[in-house]
């Protein structure tokens, strides 16, 4: 007998618990941050400066708006990878949950790792789901790759990093381009191993993985090529509009997601360069992709205040919008998630 059939799953109750477990971690580490940023750096002088008039409300719901642009691009970009397969609710469910997955495990896991699951309770067959999460993937690390040429060409290097030269900004600096170089290469290994050579792709991971030093990962990687080479056998066939939809849904969601800190620096620091505050965003959330804590909690709001303080000359005025930002952009999937999970389980118990 399978053993692993043989277990007995999870009750909900437990499921719940865990579920709650995963939640209280990130709230709890992000708002202990908070306090010591606020202890550290706030001053009262700054809160008793904003006014929340007309401008400010209008761009605090304008940050509202680009947020729900980046879930409709990506629950557009399920539609398209599934053609039309899911309904459009379907898709914006996927969706939260994946966000929600992203808030409670650590950058480097992601919702992509659980996106599969999630399409298959949708009703995709599980191995066009995993095809189709690979897509996903691919489709966003070649979005960063595009996107930086792009913006050191309008940004000059000094405001994009900071002129003001410190350990912070050499520390940023490093790690910066470091993920981004690993991006970059990862980006060619899939584009390669999904579209120009798939099964030579394959043969040479499995081959270098039979090193000494490798060969715990090899069943993992090779795992890995077979999956490339499906995708590659769904990729190959679509059409030129096709890749221009799912790359334009993937540019929307992204550039709606940096637009959200636009919005609210136009209500809370007017006088900031736009442009640099948009390009800013392409440096935090690559260097945020190796972030340990589940969903950046922490880490977020310490490198938003410290990387965008220059541009306000006010700690305290950064730490405020850093905390807007961070109740958009991330505690509302908390909370939409925690809303969806529980009937999303019980309907699979059901299904059982």
């Amino acid at each position: 007998m399978d053993t692993k059939d043989s277990r007995p799953s999870p009750s909900p109750r437990r499921q719940m618990l865990d579920m709650a477990w995963k939640i209280m971690l990130p709230v709890a580490i992000g708002i202990g941050v908070a306090v010591w940023l606020f202890r550290r750096e706030f001053d009262a002088s700054v809160w008793e400066s904003i006014h929340f008039d007309a401008r400010v409300v209008g761009c605090v719901a304008l940050a509202w708006c680009f947020m729900i642009g980046r879930d409709f691009g990506l629950s557009w970009r399920f539609r398209t990878l599934t053609d039309r397969q899911l309904t459009w609710w379907q898709a914006i469910r996927v969706n939260m949950l994946c966000e929600f997955t992203s808030c409670v495990t650590p950058s480097a896991v992601g919702g992509s790792a659980f996106g599969m699951i999630y399409l298959n309770r949708e009703g995709v067959e599980f191995g066009r789901a995993t095809t189709l999460m690979m897509t996903t993937l691919f489709l966003d690390e070649l979005f960063f790759v595009v996107s930086l040429p792009l913006v050191m060409l309008f940004v000059p290097y000094g405001e994009l990093f900071g002129f003001e030269s410190s350990a912070f900004t050499t520390g940023l600096q490093t790690v910066f381009w470091a993920v981004y170089g690993v991006i970059t290469l990862w980006t060619a290994v899939l584009f390669m191993g999904i579209l120009v050579k798939p099964h030579g792709i394959h043969r040479a991971l499995n081959a270098l993985f039979r090193l000494r030093w490798l060969r715990r990962w090899a069943a993992k990687v090779d795992e890995l090529g077979t999956n490339m080479e499906a995708t590659g056998r769904e990729l190959r066939r679509r059409p030129a509009r096709w890749w221009m939809e799912t790359f334009g849904a993937t540019a929307l969601s992204w550039s709606s997601r940096y637009l959200v800190v636009n919005a609210l620096f136009l209500g809370f620091a007017p006088g900031a360069d736009q442009l640099v505050v948009f390009a800013r965003q392409f440096v935090v959330w690559v260097v945020l992709m190796v972030s340990p804590t589940p969903g950046s909690a922490g880490i977020s709001e310490w490198l938003f205040t410290t990387y965008y303080g220059d541009l306000i000359h006010s700690a305290g005025m950064a730490l405020v919008i850093a905390l807007f930002w961070r109740m958009i952009s991330y505690y509302v999937y908390l909370i939409v998630g925690a809303c969806i999970l529980p009937g999303w389980i019980e309907r699979g118990l059901r299904r059982k």
